[in-house]
């Protein structure tokens, strides 16, 4: 049996994150409400349209099985943005999942065109089970680029993520051209053909691979004695 979480050392996880955030002018802050999270993205220049996942009109998200991050400037303006939610797939796995479209859409059969597809070939997708929490949506605006940002953004997610659900497994599915850029921070795994998606009335077509984390690496990264080697310097 998994061991309680320890919000004490959550807390401190989560600290040095929102300390570096900080100190690089971003004021973080946690939202639930997935409809006022689509209003804000809707206003947001230059963030492509957010995912189905993460739209209460193709996919509602219960209260406690999701969240979203949000950080603004000094100037109060939108600066970051990324979601997380949690799938219950305790009588399925990630791959079947993606592959039903159930993780785009609550109701595939309403929601969906009659041409869209998702296979999902990456191997261990099929032993992705339980409580799994799925982040998505990032975004980050063109002048907080390469200052670590990306780090402190999957900090302070698994950090949350750790504290509210304790999953089996966290994972997200990532284009080759950014894990090819070292955007992508901390995943202990990745296997290519997570997600060959086409969703014809959302505009979409990708070709991502599967990363992931384990509950228990999840729970190691969080419960390192020396947080501080996490953050990159500015």
């Amino acid at each position: 049996m998994a061991s309680v979480v320890n919000p004490l050392q959550v807390s401190r996880f989560l600290q040095v994150y929102d300390e570096s955030a900080a100190q690089r002018g971003i004021q973080l802050s946690i939202g639930f409400d997935f409809h006022k999270y689509v209003s804000v993205t809707l206003a947001t220049p230059t963030k492509r349209p957010t995912y189905p996942n993460f739209r209460p009109d193709r996919s509602p998200i219960r209260s406690g099985e999701g969240y979203w991050i949000i950080g603004f400037d000094k100037n109060n303006e939108v600066a970051l943005l990324e979601a997380a939610r949690l799938y219950d797939l305790s009588h399925s796995n990630f791959a079947e999942h993606l592959q039903s479209l159930k993780a785009f859409y609550a109701d595939p059969t309403a929601h969906a065109h009659p041409h869209d597809r998702c296979t999902c070939i990456a191997p261990t997708a099929k032993k992705i089970v339980g409580k799994v929490a799925y982040h998505g949506d990032r975004w980050i605006r063109r002048d907080f680029r390469g200052q670590g940002i990306p780090k402190i953004m999957a900090g302070i997610a698994r950090g949350v993520s750790l504290a509210m659900w304790a999953p089996d497994f966290l994972c997200a599915l990532v284009a080759r051209r950014i894990l090819d850029k070292g955007s992508v921070y901390g995943y202990a795994h990745c296997e290519p053909g997570g997600s060959i998606l086409q969703l014809i009335e959302e505009d979409i077509v990708d070709d991502d691979c599967l990363v992931w984390l384990t509950g228990e690496e999840l729970r190691s990264l969080v419960d390192r004695h020396n947080i501080n080697e996490l953050i990159v310097a500015s």
